[in-house]
């Protein structure tokens, strides 16, 4: 059938050693959906603080708009890595978004129609996995719950990205931050196994990067266990691939930990700081590169 070009609605430009994965024309569908095609874009998908709600607000799509542009956002973030934090938090909202929601997702979609052509590059680079884990502590105001966020790279192309609420309460950053630990070194053990699968062998510990030092010194140091017992089974979980050089806990300066990009709503400049730390780029900046 020849070179892919799309798929499922992901656009392949293909280059020599490279390729780019966007939904360009996905993303300008939702924005018809949402009557904003010819809105004025914004250079960041969510703000760091959220504007009061008054009763006198109004919505700015009903219910049943709302739930069908979240369930098409959902699908976009195939490609858009970017948009992940802001299109969970808006989910966690689909049963009865109020008037603040519907402004936040316009937002969104604001950003995304100043973004239209940003995707994911696919480069010829080594075949080495490294994972950013991080966390929000009690990030959810009402419910106190924490942010898990990690991301995987495959040499220098991200292949595996999460923002998920955790399910339970953590009585501590660093409690928070192990359960963020647990998951991305699930995350990324099943993606080392999947490489096995094609004959891709991964020898070597693959580095984890963690930027809470309470965390990373409970898995060098037993003596911490017995105030911690609270989190025992996925520090003994961590520590156990440790010990078995399935993984490498490594520290990581907050400034250059790039999951903190899926766990709270960061300043413009942040944002886009960590943005490119991700890859995503257009097909504009990708055809350049060539």
């Amino acid at each position: 059938m020849g070179p892919a070009s799309h798929f499922l609605g992901i656009k392949i430009e293909t280059h020599p050693d490279k390729y780019h994965l966007s939904q360009s024309s996905y993303a300008n569908s939702i924005l018809q959906l949402a009557d904003l095609t010819l809105c004025n874009p914004l250079a960041n998908p969510s703000c760091t603080k959220i504007p009061s709600q008054t009763s006198d607000d109004h919505p700015c799509f009903d219910q049943s708009t709302y739930r069908r542009i979240i369930g098409s956002l959902q699908y976009l973030t195939l490609t858009r890595p970017d948009i992940a934090f802001s299109v969970n938090m808006l989910l966690q909202h689909m049963h009865d978004p109020a008037a603040i929601h519907t402004s936040l997702l316009k937002r969104l979609l604001r950003y995304i129609k100043g973004t239209i052509d940003l995707g994911i590059p696919i480069t010829r680079s080594n075949l080495l996995l490294r994972t950013f884990s991080d966390a929000d502590w009690a990030a959810d105001p009402i419910s106190r719950k924490s942010i898990s966020g990690f991301c995987t790279f495959l040499g220098d192309t991200i292949v595996s990205w999460t923002v998920k609420k955790q399910t339970t309460v953590s009585r501590s950053s660093t409690e928070s931050e192990y359960r963020a630990l647990a998951a991305a070194t699930v995350d990324t053990i099943w993606i080392k196994r999947l490489l096995s699968d094609f004959l891709i062998p991964h020898n070597l510990p693959i580095d984890v990067f963690c930027d809470n030092t309470s965390a990373i010194a409970l898995t060098n140091n037993p003596v911490f266990h017995a105030r911690t017992k609270h989190i025992e089974i996925d520090q003994q979980f961590v520590r156990d691939h440790i010990q078995n050089n399935t993984i490498r806990l490594l520290p990581i300066n907050t400034i250059d930990q790039i999951a903190d990009i899926f766990t709270k709503p960061l300043s413009t400049t942040r944002f886009q700081t960590l943005r490119s730390k991700l890859t995503i780029s257009s097909k504009y900046q990708f055809e350049g590169e060539c």
